[in-house]
Order: C-alpha cells, then structure tokens, then sequence
C-alpha cells in the first residue's frame, strides 16, 4: 500500500519543469502510482533519478534506457500514455 506522503512525493518529483514530461509523468503518478507493485515504485523512483533530457529522449521514443529496471518502468509509462484516457 502506497501512503498519502510517498504519493506525493511522487507528484512532486514527476513535476520537471519541461511540458512534455509533465503530460506524460503527472497523469501517470495520478493513476497509475498507486497500483504499482513495490518493484515498479522502487523502478519510478530511480527514473525520477534521471535527466530530464533522458526522460525526455526515452518519452519520445528517440532512445532507450541502458539500464534494464529503467527500461522497464519506461515502457510501462509509455503503455499508458498511449492508451486512451476512457481505457485508464
């Protein structure tokens, strides 16, 4: 179970500053965060590590994680950002 205060962390922290990783990341801390399983939360937390330039290559399809576990919770954002919104 994800606590009120992790929740918010996690909002905060997809908040980047650059539009196009605040469209994928915040509607997807809002839905999906707190469903994850403790390995995918612990994956989004390490994301939240990142650049935004990487997060920003990795959104748009233009590159791809090296690293396995980020590669992993990228294609599950990305999953869900391409899913429509009446399917969430």
């Amino acid at each position: 179970m994800v606590s009120d205060e992790e929740l918010n962390r996690m909002r905060w922290a997809a908040r980047r500053g650059m539009l196009e990783l605040d469209l994928v990341l915040e509607p997807f801390v809002q839905s999906r965060f707190a469903t994850l399983d403790e390995a995918d939360r612990i994956r989004f937390k390490d994301l939240m590590l990142s650049e935004d330039q990487d997060l920003f290559a990795w959104f748009m399809r233009r590159e791809q994680p090296q690293d396995r576990e980020l590669a992993l919770i990228v294609k599950k954002i990305l999953d869900f950002t391409h899913t429509s919104p009446d399917d969430r």
